[in-house]
């Protein structure tokens, strides 16, 4: 379902490195996902160097991955398609 996500079970968390052929890129991808994370109220917790943004979800007042994870990380992989292009 999710095959770029890797499951950290300890921590429940997905966790994923995306990767972009620059810094303009990388916040172009991380502008798209955090007016998501607006909208559904549910923020990642990520940080950027360059060209890569490395992503943490789970739903931390559930200690569990939910639904919403799971949502988050699906618009995330369309937004990196959309802006690698």
């Amino acid at each position: 379902m999710l095959p770029e996500w890797q499951v950290n079970q300890s921590s429940q968390e997905l966790v994923r490195v995306f990767e972009f052929k620059d810094f303009k890129s990388a916040f172009e991808f991380m502008t798209l996902c955090a007016n998501l994370a607006e909208e559904l109220d549910h923020h990642p917790d990520w940080s950027n160097a360059w060209n890569k943004v490395s992503v943490r979800l789970s739903t931390h007042s559930m200690k569990a991955l939910t639904e919403l994870d799971i949502a988050m990380a699906s618009a995330m992989d369309q937004y990196a398609l959309q802006v690698l292009g």
